[in-house]
């Protein structure tokens, strides 16, 4: 998935665990990614967890996309902060399953978002590579 994953690489997020309903990814914020307010944009850090999100929903060999989402922003990230989104799966269904993903600052370890997604799987096998 990650080979044909052009948001995620263009981005720099890296997919540094993934297994049975579950992911981390790691994202350093980029000036690019910095809002009017020297603050990372809500935007990108929803991107990270989202990642995270789909990973973990994949990890089944099954085509699982996004039915919904939902973010909280609990506190800033900067330029230059590397970031973390750790997603673990809460319950899964007949056809799709709820993940919450947790972003946290890898410095010292603060919270910075709180995400939760519900995926719904497609009749499609994960394809390799």
């Amino acid at each position: 998935m990650y080979g044909r994953d052009h948001a995620t690489r263009h981005l720099g997020i890296e997919i540094t665990d993934a297994g049975p309903g579950r992911a981390r990814a790691v994202m350093t914020v980029t000036r690019a990614m910095v809002n009017g307010f020297g603050l990372a944009h809500g935007g990108y850090l929803f991107l990270l967890a989202d990642t995270a999100f789909a990973y973990a929903c994949n990890s089944r060999d099954s085509v699982t996309v996004a039915a919904a989402a939902d973010v909280v922003f609990v506190a800033p990230a900067h330029e230059g902060d590397v970031l973390e989104a750790v997603a673990a799966e809460r319950v899964r269904m007949r056809r799709g399953g709820v993940y919450d993903v947790t972003v946290r600052r890898v410095a010292d370890g603060a919270v910075i978002a709180e995400f939760r997604g519900t995926g719904r799987s497609r009749d499609e096998r994960v394809l390799p590579g």
